[in-house]
């Protein structure tokens, strides 16, 4: 399982360009790629995704055991040449004083040669100590190659060159010029997704030449090749007996937060995905039940609120009964509309409340949620004890104002939700949260979704269910 993992002395590093720039060039090369993206994250990921032609992996501490990162790791590495773990922030940065989930702490449990990007910007001789310093911090861990970023030209290159080349062992595997062409465009949290990006294909082609002209590609493949054997715990087994389900999923220009491995896990457990598009669709698809994920829904609601045939056809779909679940993005589409900038534009009306963009984060970070047992699904918790599990959020937006009667599937022990106290409002068999979950061993919530569609479906003849209710098809 040839494997590297790319991280940076700090963040701002350009360590994600040179990554999507790596999977691009690589698998441009004829080498499958696959990616993976250290902690939760949706936007890097889908960079990461594109520019490799297989879809990106995320590896979370925060939501999973050490076991299941390696099981999922070496699953999706199996059927790749090479696979390309880039990390979040610098190479030693994490929550806790001794490192435990930090980038360098993946890498020894992955057992995989770290590859550094540089911003040397500013810097001669002083990455030298630099690279000295992160090799001597944690012995065990092998930086094996290094990429200098942001280079100011030809000389600057060439002095930067020699000065690693003389006072260290560590190869320089590239250097990238000070090049705009290989910024990414920015916005609330990091950087604009691929599946809204009007120009993404050709930014990551000219990631790719760059990359291509200015790094050992053959290097950098050499490097994953020397990773040692994995030794991979066998998965856990997620799926359920039952007959099939069809779950419409929202994907488009709106909505595209998805985590990989809980897509896997909804068609493990018996879900056929069925995807459709909020924006240019006017039907939803002959579907089960709803799953509509997060994204950035106020950069594109005014075209959301052009399409009155899908906010009324989910609407209709929701208060008929159709189990369903939205996240953060998908919440703010539920609710009665969305304001920013001075515009309010309608949205599905099915929340009764308004979504107010607020300049800064309103929920950001880390969440543990206790389901109060008024959710949809079965807990997770032994003998239908409430369950506590892990999740992220990551929001601008708020929902405002809301009932004293509002029925809540969770309350927050860390994080904001929707009020500082609860998360998930449960109304007839929607749950939406602010919340992104994931699904682990801890939280197996895409098999719990799947057997809460077959419940309901288990009382309703689907060709009657589906004759009688034209409605939902509009």
């Amino acid at each position: 399982m040839p494997r590297l993992l790319v991280s940076a002395a700090h963040k701002s590093s350009g360590k994600t360009t040179v990554s999507t720039g790596l999977c691009a060039a690589l698998a441009a090369g004829g080498l499958r790629v696959q990616p993976f993206k250290k902690g939760p994250d949706y936007i890097d990921p889908l960079w990461l995704g594109r520019a490799a032609g297989r879809p990106c992996v995320n590896l979370d501490f925060n939501t999973m055991s050490a076991a299941e990162i390696r099981a999922t790791a070496g699953s999706h590495m199996a059927t790749a040449d090479l696979a390309l773990i880039e990390g979040n922030k610098g190479l030693y940065d994490g929550l806790d004083l001794e490192g435990s989930n930090s980038n360098a702490a993946l890498a020894r449990l992955l057992d995989t040669p770290v590859v550094l990007v540089i911003d040397s910007r500013g810097m001669t001789r002083g990455v030298a100590p630099l690279l000295l310093g992160y090799q001597a911090f944690e012995t065990d861990l092998r930086i094996a190659g290094v990429i200098l970023n942001r280079v100011g030209g030809a000389r600057h290159g060439t002095k930067l060159r020699a000065v690693v080349e003389r006072y260290t062992d560590i190869p320089v595997l590239g250097l990238i010029p000070e090049n705009p062409a290989m910024q990414i465009l920015e916005r609330h949290l990091g950087l604009v997704p691929s599946n809204e990006h009007a120009t993404a294909d050709r930014q990551i082609r000219t990631l790719a030449e760059v990359v291509a002209a200015e790094v050992d590609l053959a290097a950098v493949a050499r490097l994953g090749a020397e990773a040692p054997p994995l030794a991979v715990p066998s998965p856990s087994a997620t799926g359920i007996p039952g007959p099939p389900v069809r779950i419409a999923v929202a994907r488009d220009a709106a909505f595209g937060f998805y985590y990989t491995t809980d897509l896997e896990a909804l068609e493990r457990a018996g879900a056929e995905l069925l995807f459709f598009d909020t924006i240019h669709d006017t039907r939803l698809p002959d579907a089960d039940a709803l799953f509509i994920g997060g994204g950035f829904p106020e950069s594109r609601m005014q075209d959301l609120e052009a399409n009155a045939a899908m906010r009324e056809a989910i609407r209709r779909a929701i208060e008929a009964g159709m189990p369903a679940y939205a996240e953060c993005g998908g919440l703010m589409y539920l609710a009665r509309g969305i304001t920013w900038n001075g515009r309010r534009c309608e949205m599905a009306g099915v929340l009764p409340g308004e979504i107010t963009m607020h300049a800064r984060p309103q929920g950001r970070g880390l969440v543990r949620l206790q389901e109060t047992g008024h959710g949809p699904w079965p807990m997770t918790g032994p003998a239908g004890e409430p369950g506590a599990f892990a999740a992220h959020e990551f929001h601008y937006s708020a929902l405002e104002p809301l009932d004293d009667a509002t029925v809540y599937a969770y309350r927050v022990l860390r994080g904001h939700g929707i009020d500082g106290r609860h998360d998930g409002i449960v109304h007839r068999n929607l749950l939406a949260s602010y919340s992104h979950l994931r699904h682990t061993d801890q939280n197996p919530w895409a098999t719990r979704f799947v057997g809460f569609v077959r419940t309901v479906l288990a009382g309703t003849d689907r060709s009657t269910a589906a004759a009688s209710t034209p409605s939902l098809q509009i």
